[in-house]
């Protein structure tokens, strides 16, 4: 269930996405992190190489076929596996908490899959995000106004929320009306 707190945001589910898409070997997977997500992840190689160790021993990705080259710049290709696959497909479809940037960097990581994998999910993923947010929104409108000439931090940090997470439905709207592609290439 989505909350209203950002989360430990981790590119986990950015490289099984990736591996979603096209199974490929650790430097090839962070270059294409990097070229196609860059704007949202900043990851280092070598965190791209932890992170796709701990995934290999949760089960979630495994390496396939021989290793390329030899010595310490042998490769190996790196598949999802079944429970990967799985994993990532539920992460997709689940909308993503309000927070500034889970939406920021969560909801369009998810968007940029849903485009890649179904136009259909797309359009999906942001009716789903929509709802929620609305429903924050709501929420939030619900504690009622604060006068701002004697508000508290708290008050004041919830009249920034909803006026953030009101642009944010206006924006959403805008990805909804798109007839076709939500996202421009």
């Amino acid at each position: 269930m989505p909350t209203d707190r950002a989360s430990a945001l981790s590119p986990e589910y950015a490289l099984l996405g990736l591996l979603r898409l096209e199974p490929g070997h650790g430097y090839q997977i962070h270059q294409r992190l990097e070229r196609d997500l860059g704007s949202l992840w900043t990851v280092h190689q070598n965190q791209v190489y932890n992170i796709l160790g701990r995934l290999q021993v949760a089960g979630l990705v495994r390496g396939v076929g021989g290793a390329t080259g030899t010595g310490p710049r042998a490769r190996r290709r790196i598949r999802l596996t079944a429970t990967g696959r799985q994993r990532f497909d539920a992460w997709l479809r689940t909308p993503t908490g309000l927070s500034a940037r889970a939406l920021r960097v969560d909801f369009l990581t998810r968007l940029y899959f849903a485009r890649r994998l179904d136009p259909a999910l797309a359009h999906e993923l942001i009716g789903g995000q929509l709802a929620v947010t609305r429903d924050g929104v709501a929420r939030l409108a619900e504690r009622g106004g604060a006068n701002l000439g004697q508000a508290s931090v708290a008050d004041l940090s919830d009249d920034l929320r909803l006026r953030h997470l009101r642009l944010v439905v206006e924006w959403l709207e805008s990805l909804q009306a798109r007839a076709e592609d939500p996202l421009p290439n």
